[in-house]
């Protein structure tokens, strides 16, 4: 009988009060048993802590206190958990169904591969469906995928716990870029569950600082890829950009 892995599943919160409800009951309702929820607040100023409270029960480990930002409080909730899988999903960002982490089981070979990713939905501030993320996941990934821009959305995104590396706090708006490159350039073993994973809110922390935010992945890529390959896919993306419009 194939053994049932834990997810470590992660929120981070700051000032959520209107959103968190709906990212917490989408966990605490899912049909599978093995999942480790862990909430790292910010020390949030409004009910968002009250609201966390009130579903104490079903929640693994609650930080609360001061952080240096988004990607300082996502290694806090890196270092205390201890599922086999890391799962981020942030205030106002939900499961895809009541049954996704049982359907995700049941999909996993035996083998347990390193990284699991799949497809995202969006949503809007009311957690209404609006379409599929324009930006589709490849059938087969690979660190090399994302010279094409983050073609898996992090929300759906899935990671051993003991190839994680910590978020580099270099940088403030695209270290989760960075994070899913590193992680995939650490293992071949990576798995298209074929699902939808996860609800995205539309909105957030990148998209609010869009200009930054691409500064960053502009940057990263030149790491990983290169100047001139770096240069000519913002080429293509701008020409899809365009046609998008």
């Amino acid at each position: 009988m194939k053994q049932k892995p834990v997810f470590s599943i992660i929120t981070i919160t700051y000032n959520a009060e209107k959103h968190i409800r709906r990212t917490i009951e989408s966990i605490i309702r899912q049909s599978y048993s093995g999942i480790e929820y862990i909430i790292v607040d910010g020390k949030s100023t409004d009910h968002t802590i009250d609201i966390i409270n009130s579903y104490r029960n079903f929640i693994s480990c609650f930080v609360c206190e001061p952080d240096e930002g988004l990607y300082d409080a996502m290694n806090k909730g890196l270092l205390n958990a201890t599922g086999d899988y890391i799962w981020f999903l942030n205030a106002g960002d939900s499961l895809y169904s009541t049954d996704t982490v049982e359907k995700l089981s049941h999909a996993l070979p035996s083998s347990f591969p390193d990284i699991l990713y799949g497809d995202t939905a969006i949503i809007n501030e009311a957690g209404t469906f609006l379409y599929l993320r324009h930006l589709r996941p490849p059938e087969k990934l690979s660190w090399k995928s994302f010279r094409m821009g983050m073609t898996v959305c992090h929300q759906s995104f899935i990671v051993k716990r003991e190839i994680a590396p910590l978020f580099d706090l270099t940088y403030k708006f695209s270290s989760d870029f960075d994070w899913c490159i590193r992680c995939m350039k650490e293992t071949d073993s990576i798995f298209n569950t074929g699902q939808i994973l996860s609800n995205y809110m539309k909105g957030g922390l990148t998209s609010s600082h869009h200009k930054e935010s691409l500064k960053e992945r502009y940057a990263i890529m030149q790491k990983y890829y290169g100047r001139i390959t770096t240069f000519i896919m913002h080429i293509r993306f701008l020409f899809r950009y365009l046609k998008n419009k």
